[in-house]
């Protein structure tokens, strides 16, 4: 290896280690889907729109999808308001709260979700690929707080 390549390789280390604790919270919530980058406050925000897609379809169902529905729309869009908030954290500790509560809305959507498709109100297949998504948000948001808390 080159000596310049070596002081060019501590020089990156030096500044990825420089980095202050916002810019590495902003770094974290950045993801690379499909060659592009997105953050998860993107990502959560379509994923709102689905879901108040699902719930507008789910209105004119019954009472009872009716009264899930709102369950769903409320746990669903609640993920995204709190990745959102959380960019205007005051803290590092505030920041990681704000993403508690969207990881734990996120779980309770996916609850929903199951319990719509178990009750047989909706196939699994007209709701497989919102199941899908809450997954990945799911997964997205526990290593994002496990690497905030190390």
């Amino acid at each position: 290896m080159a000596l310049f390549e070596v002081r060019s390789q501590k020089s990156e280390v030096r500044s990825f280690l420089s980095i202050s604790k916002i810019e590495l919270e902003r770094r974290v919530t950045l993801l690379v889907l499909n060659n592009q980058q997105t953050t998860i406050q993107e990502r959560t925000k379509k994923f709102a729109v689905r879901i108040i897609n699902a719930c507008t379809w789910l209105e004119g169902r019954s009472n009872v999808s009716r009264t899930l529905a709102n369950q769903l729309l409320s746990s669903g869009t609640s993920v995204g308001a709190n990745c959102s908030e959380a960019k205007s954290a005051q803290s590092k500790k505030d920041f990681i709260s704000k993403y508690e509560i969207a990881l734990k809305e996120a779980r309770e959507t996916k609850y929903w979700l199951e319990i719509i498709i178990e009750a047989e109100l909706v196939s699994l297949e007209k709701f497989k690929g919102l199941i899908q998504e809450t997954e990945e948000i799911i997964k997205i948001l526990v290593a994002t707080l496990k690497k905030l808390k190390e």
